[in-house]
């Protein structure tokens, strides 16, 4: 089961704790030559705060296609369940069961 939490239009999707994270980021890679991809996972890996929070990084090298068009069928097939609050940005998908495939 997986349940989604979107953001409402016009809010910005950089949370608080991104943007306090992001000004340490930047000062611990600053003047560093961003050589590689693993350079900047390690710099970033590598930053902490005044108050011993850190930050852990790796990089994902997974390959994920992009632009898949969804058919209206496989989406009616969908076990989506919409959230009492605003179920257009929060909803959870279930998988099927193989129940729902013999009935």
């Amino acid at each position: 089961t997986v349940r989604v939490c979107h953001l409402p239009p016009a809010t910005s999707k950089w949370n608080k704790i991104e943007h306090r994270l992001f000004s340490f980021i930047t000062i611990n890679w600053r003047g560093k030559p961003l050589e590689s991809r693993q350079v900047i996972i390690d710099l970033i890996a590598s930053t902490t705060t005044r108050t011993g929070l850190k930050v852990y990084a790796r990089l994902d090298e997974g390959s994920y296609p992009d632009k898949i068009k969804v058919t209206d069928a496989e989406l009616a097939d969908v076990r989506l369940d919409g959230d009492p609050f605003h179920p257009e940005w929060n909803y959870t998908i279930t998988p099927r069961t193989i129940d729902d495939e013999l009935h």
